[in-house]
């Protein structure tokens, strides 16, 4: 079936047509491009059938995008008039073709209830000032989905995806490690978007860990720990979190190390030991 993805004129006509403006707020940069679309879509390896949730779908640049590849498409957009212009827009380039649109927050909308039983894969253009908080919250709160393909700040991503030891590893590089891996995909430029960002954009693959290292209560006592000590990150972690000698000897930890040297296996360790 023939799908036809969106381009510069087809997004300003759009917005022109439905009375409104991209809002910086929201983070709202549409995608204007068909192939940068198509290589997300290669690159999180969308075949016939894939259930998708897409986060921020906008005007349905990357919608119609994952649609062509044969996948059955979530979408969570909090902007009410976007949200009303999409099925629209998919009918008018995806004849035959539709998606299930969630008008709502993406940091407070039931996920469970919108993604249901797996297996699902997250990929979308997210806004970047609610990035990171919506990849911890999957991680989180929808299990079933196993796999993320997302384009953030290029700054954010690196974040995501850095190692300990690293001078930009910190919380958000922990608490993902905690239930999956994150790498840097591909770089993406900023012309391929409207309006043109200031920042630079990068396509982070995030994938579920079988097991997360920590779960429930052990993981809240966790998340604890990592932001007190990187809150406090030119302090020793002696310094940063008060324990006794005995908590870093029982987890392995040298006490006079900084927090960017603890890998998220050890920050597990020294609370379950403290």
């Amino acid at each position: 079936m023939s799908v036809e993805l969106l381009r510069r004129a087809d997004v300003v006509s759009l917005l022109e047509l439905a009375g409104c403006h991209p809002r910086h707020r929201l983070g709202q940069n549409f995608v204007i491009d068909p192939g940068t679309i198509r290589g997300i879509v290669n690159r999180a390896g969308i075949i016939d059938g894939d259930r998708v949730l897409e986060v921020g779908p906008g005007l349905g640049s990357l919608t119609l995008g994952l649609l062509e590849a044969g996948a059955e498409v979530t979408c969570i957009e909090k902007d009410p008039t976007l949200a009303r212009l999409l099925p629209n827009s998919i009918a008018a380039r995806a004849p035959g073709l539709s998606v299930e649109v969630v008008c709502g927050d993406a940091l407070s909308v039931d996920l469970s209830s919108v993604v249901g039983d797996g297996p699902w894969k997250l990929v979308a253009n997210l806004p970047y000032n609610v990035a990171t908080q919506v990849v911890l919250r999957v991680l989180d709160e929808a299990p079933t989905v196993e796999t993320m393909v997302v384009m953030v700040q290029r700054e954010v991503g690196e974040r995501m995806a850095a190692a300990p030891g690293s001078r930009i590893y910190g919380i958000p590089s922990v608490l993902i490690g905690l239930a999956a891996t994150a790498r840097l995909s591909v770089a993406v430029p900023a012309e391929v978007f409207y309006p043109r960002p200031r920042v630079a954009s990068s396509l982070v693959v995030i994938t579920r860990l079988s097991e997360p290292l920590v779960q429930g209560v052990a993981a809240d006592k966790v998340r604890r720990l990592v932001r007190q000590g990187f809150n406090q990150r030119r302090k020793t972690m002696r310094r940063s979190l008060g324990l006794s000698p005995e908590c870093f000897a029982a987890a392995g930890i040298d006490a006079s190390a900084r927090p960017e040297m603890l890998s998220p296996q050890d920050w597990c360790r020294l609370a379950e030991a403290s």
